[in-house]
């Protein structure tokens, strides 16, 4: 089910401030997300602004949780737990609306 090119790899930041439940849901949930439809092709880096407040500054983060797609161009940026898996897929472009 997945779309676009199978050689890109997807470089994703999620940004959170601590182990709070809704970071670890954000996390869970977009861990099953990549699985499900980036399988093999995606990299995700974790930030915790509490351990590294300066990078919320480079992709102008203003709450938490939210993801930041890296690559493919172009950056795109969902706020919150991303439990609503459509919003998320749409979000991200991996399938279009």
């Amino acid at each position: 089910m997945k779309e676009g090119n199978d050689d890109e790899i997807w470089e994703l930041r999620l940004y959170v401030a601590g182990q709070t439940p809704k970071s670890v849901q954000a996390f869970a949930n977009l861990k099953k997300i990549c699985e499900e439809y980036l399988a093999g092709k995606y990299r995700i880096e974790v930030v915790d602004l509490l351990d590294n407040p300066q990078l919320a500054q480079g992709d102008q983060i203003l709450a938490v949780p939210t993801l930041v797609r890296k690559l493919p161009p172009p950056l795109k940026k969902i706020i919150g737990d991303l439990s609503n898996t459509e919003r998320v897929l749409v979000g991200l472009d991996v399938r279009r609306v």
